[in-house]
């Protein structure tokens, strides 16, 4: 994995001369985050050696690198997912990536269902914490000290910090947001009613299907993190039979202008 990451790394920075400060995951239907960034490169992932290719709608592929006002960005336009196939240490191959590109904060951005009755479908949700119920672990096997320690504190992986900062924001520019827990499942299902009801017993106010190995990843490497979802369904009776990703894309769309303030203005004054 070092050595990978390392070709990664060096075929990128022969490629272009620019070491951003920030990492921005975006997630589905949350590409047109770009168009916030004056862009100086965008390299598209199949061109990138070691690198996945997205397969699923509304994730482009591309690394994007420009800036948002004196911040340096890199932004995943497109995501890696374990129901694709990937392993999670492909999953989360890209944020050590970021990291040796000179990243030291990370931002991570997703669709979810939401299962607290105060949200509604469009609510953005700072997310403070999350429940790992993945299959797979992306730090399972044999670790290496180079990229962090063998057993990571997770008592704080959201940064107690940024999440003040976007609540500020948040109040300026009149945004509504709540803060929640976060559960992670593998998918490609979206949840049963049963499921739903699991995940709100569990404490948990939205359940998702990415996030969370990327987030444990970036713990390991000790960069500060920020994560946001957008509630595009509601795990109750009324709506869940109709959810499809289509109806989820076009949700987080109707949010998208409202996120994209939201973070710009927290890279810019970060």
């Amino acid at each position: 994995m070092w050595d990978k990451v390392q070709e990664t790394v060096s075929y990128i920075k022969n490629k272009i001369d620019f070491t951003p400060e920030f990492g921005v995951i975006l997630g589905s239907g949350l590409g047109g985050f770009t168009n916030d960034i004056a862009i100086e490169f965008r390299l598209p992932y199949e061109e990138i050696p070691n690198f996945p290719v997205s397969t699923v709608q509304g994730h482009k592929g591309a690394l994007v690198f420009g800036t948002i006002g004196s911040k340096k960005v890199v932004a995943m336009q497109g995501r890696f997912h374990y129901y694709e196939g990937y392993s999670m240490k492909e999953v989360t191959f890209p944020v050590r990536v970021m990291k040796y590109l000179g990243i030291q904060k990370l931002i991570v951005s997703n669709a979810s269902g939401g299962v607290n009755p105060n949200f509604k479908v469009g609510s953005i949700m700072i997310i403070k914490d999350h429940i790992n119920f993945m299959p797979e672990h992306p730090l399972r096997g044999k670790n290496d000290e180079r990229f962090g320690p063998r057993f990571v504190n997770m008592s704080q992986p959201y940064s107690v910090e940024m999440i003040a900062k976007a609540k500020e924001i948040a109040h300026e520019f009149n945004i509504e947001v709540h803060e929640g827990v976060y559960l992670g499942l593998q998918g490609p299902t979206f949840e049963t009613l049963a499921e739903y009801r699991m995940v709100k017993i569990m404490g948990a106010d939205c359940v998702g299907m990415s996030t969370v190995p990327e987030v444990i990843v970036a713990r390991h490497m000790d960069l500060e993190t920020f994560g946001v979802s957008i509630i595009t369904d509601m795990g109750d009776e009324e709506s869940i039979e109709t959810i499809s990703h289509d109806e989820v894309l076009e949700a987080a769309k109707g949010a998208e202008p409202h996120l994209r303030k939201l973070i710009s203005e927290l890279i810019a004054r970060n």
